[in-house]
């Protein structure tokens, strides 16, 4: 079972040997069997890697995010076919009618305004109780904007009432950088069940290659507000990016067991992208408990 996420931030030239992941730098080279890694990013450009190994990456189903310059990611590597049926699921995907789209999107949404709530009570936030109201407010397919009215007042009480989402702060820089591992990581769920990324329920942006996991990923957005609240005041570096990272390794409970968090978005995107067909019956809640 894959568990690794595997991190190179300095000059090196990776490549693929005998099942092998290896990394060579000036101080030797190191071996990291397929089997074990669940992610590889490459948070430096001064990195080399064969065309070989990105060919067994893909078949290994494993995934590889690469950064920019400023240590931002910009990209993934993703496989063109990661399920025998896949041209089944994608014509599923096409067909699944607007009224059910639309009820999962309101399920979601009711499930990421919760999430925001229980944050802001932790932290004891005066919010707390108006966002609470925003739940009950979603209407069907959240046509009157609960989910960017909430968010308004969810990052100004988290992060004081002068922040910005989207400035260029360290703040945002931070959360970024978790949002677009977090992206990853359910893209990478998304692709195994075989559907696109492309074709969401609710978000349609056409320069978006990921709208469907735009749709999955809101309830655990939290998970990353939460780690960033409570470490604002550090410099993003690598030490910090690892630690954004390893929180996919920790624990979390979902449908009242403990899964790694890798685990849940497993079963939470498998659940949910079942459940259009029987979505009066959606079960797919993840509830974060802080």
């Amino acid at each position: 079972m894959s568990f690794r996420t595997v991190v190179i931030t300095k000059q090196s030239k990776i490549s693929y040997k005998n099942r092998f992941l290896v990394v060579k730098q000036e101080n030797g080279e190191k071996y990291i069997h397929l089997s074990e890694i669940d992610t590889v990013i490459v948070d430096s450009i001064s990195v080399s890697i064969s065309s070989y190994l990105l060919k067994e990456l893909s078949n290994y189903k494993i995934n590889i995010i690469f950064c920019d310059e400023k240590h931002h990611p910009f990209g993934e590597l993703s496989s063109y076919y990661s399920r025998h049926n896949t041209t089944k699921k994608i014509n599923i995907q096409i067909a699944w009618e607007q009224e059910k789209k639309d009820e999962l999107w309101t399920k979601i949404v009711k499930n990421k305004i919760m999430n925001q709530t229980i944050l802001l009570n932790k932290i004891s936030s005066k919010q707390y109780d108006l966002l609470l109201s925003y739940v009950d407010d979603v209407t069907i397919g959240d046509q009157t904007n609960r989910e960017g009215h909430a968010a308004k007042v969810y990052f100004k009480a988290l992060f004081g009432k002068n922040f910005v989402r989207n400035c260029g702060d360290s703040i945002n820089s931070a959360l970024n950088y978790g949002y677009a591992i977090l992206l990853s990581t359910f893209n990478k769920e998304v692709i195994a069940s075989g559907f696109l990324t492309q074709l969401g329920i609710h978000h349609k942006n056409e320069f978006n290659q990921f709208n469907l996991t735009c749709d999955l990923m809101e309830p655990f957005r939290v998970i990353i507000d939460n780690f960033v609240y409570y470490n604002q005041k550090r410099e993003l570096n690598t030490e910090y990016k690892l630690d954004l990272i390893n929180i996919f390794n920790n624990t979390f409970k979902y449908q009242n067991k403990k899964y790694t968090l890798k685990d849940i978005i497993k079963l939470y995107v498998k659940n949910t992208l079942e459940s259009m067909n029987d979505i009066e019956n959606y079960k797919g809640f993840f509830y974060y408990e802080g």
